[in-house]
């Protein structure tokens, strides 16, 4: 069986312990952090497959900061980042896909949505 590792990155543990519950199984570790510098650190340690961007975080880096930090990284670059956020204008998109995101889903999300899509990107 093939681990696969989702990094699950929001300020709000609510966020990150429903995203966690919506994507959990048996072949799936969950990793979490609250904070893009945390994201960061995490992401260089375990090199996910997945990263759960949010883009609005506390502290002196948001979600894209941290996107194009993991993107620009040898170790990390092959991770696929998905945007998870409220900020669902085109214009916000955008900035998301230039940042390095590899796709973009907008809160508040439907669970049976984001595990569709996760299973598209794994599949």
């Amino acid at each position: 069986m093939l681990l696969r590792k989702i990094l699950v990155v929001d300020d709000e543990e609510a966020i990150r312990d429903l995203v966690e519950k919506t994507l959990r199984r048996t072949d799936r570790i969950i990793l979490k952090a609250g904070t893009a510098e945390q994201a960061i650190e995490v992401a260089t340690a375990e090199i996910p497959d997945l990263i759960m961007m949010d883009i609005m975080m506390p502290g002196k880096m948001d979600g894209l900061d941290a996107a194009r930090i993991i993107k620009n990284n040898e170790l990390t670059r092959g991770c696929t980042i998905l945007i998870l956020t409220a900020k669902d204008r085109a214009a916000d998109r955008e900035e998301g896909l230039r940042a390095g995101a590899d796709g973009y889903f907008a809160k508040p999300f439907s669970p049976l949505e984001l595990m569709r899509k996760v299973d598209e990107i794994f599949d």
